[in-house]
């Protein structure tokens, strides 16, 4: 199915209910500037917008399921609409706490990553090997985001893939740090319990100073614009940013777990 056909459908149904984009946002609580990117093609629906918007206009699930029918064809189904977000951002927040960025992330440690407990078969594997290579495409066009990353500590002292695999990430970390529009932080084992141990988060922030969310779980990341939680992610992440180690410290920490490993 072309998303032109899930767009098409969603105005059929606003139009049949009689509501415009404005009143529709006011419904299901996304912003008016979200409802009228999803219309025009420039921002990809998420399956929570659609879940919401069935819901407002009582099309019994019709848009849930079309969603369903094109994410389909495309894999992993929730991840495609973030890597678009990441392309349009000016500006991406990310903490990690259990691995290293997923775009900082060599070939090889990721492919350990995906390969473990023999989950997925090997084509599988490939396959999201290759979405997540592609992914940091994103730091190699002239008009990168700038990227602040906050990695916990155990992150790095996790090894994968064991030790030359390691080597290299360690390598592939103190490159990225050199990238103009790279920031890395690590947060520091000392520090104890801190405020995102449930899991980690990215925040791209969009032209026009709009923001999109990603918060990991185990089955899958979940995206969203909401603004109260917007606006306690970026709390968190100030108070996280906070307790980091500084940017040369953080550096130093690595060249020894390099050196070490």
């Amino acid at each position: 199915m072309d998303i032109e056909v899930w767009i098409r459908a969603l105005k059929a149904a606003r139009a049949g209910a009689d509501l415009s984009q404005e009143a529709l946002s006011a419904t299901i609580r996304w912003s008016p500037s979200t409802v009228a990117a999803i219309e025009t093609g420039r921002r990809r629906p998420t399956m929570e917008f659609a879940i919401a918007a069935d819901q407002a206009l009582g099309t019994g699930g019709l848009l849930a399921s079309l969603l369903r029918e094109y994410d389909g064809d495309r894999s992993p189904s929730w991840f495609l609409p973030w890597q678009g977000y990441e392309d349009q951002a000016v500006l991406i927040r990310n903490f990690e706490p259990c691995a290293i960025p997923g775009l900082l992330q060599t070939e090889e440690y990721a492919r350990a990553i995906f390969e473990a407990g023999r989950l997925y078969g090997k084509d599988r594997v490939d396959e999201l090997l290759a979405l997540r290579m592609a992914r940091q495409r994103v730091l190699a066009k002239s008009d990168a985001p700038d990227c602040v990353f906050i990695v916990d500590e155990s992150a790095l002292r996790r090894s994968i893939g064991g030790r030359a695999v390691m080597d290299g990430q360690f390598g592939r970390l103190l490159d990225a740090a050199e990238h103009p529009r790279v920031r890395l932080h690590v947060l520091p084992l000392d520090i104890g319990a801190h405020l995102s141990l449930g899991g980690g988060f990215a925040i791209a922030e969009l032209p026009g100073g709009e923001h999109m969310l990603c918060l990991d779980n185990p089955a899958r990341g979940q995206i969203a614009d909401y603004p109260e939680w917007i606006r306690l992610m970026l709390r968190k992440w100030e108070i996280l940013l906070g307790e980091a180690l500084p940017e040369r410290a953080s550096l130093d920490l690595i060249h020894k777990l390099k050196v070490t490993s």
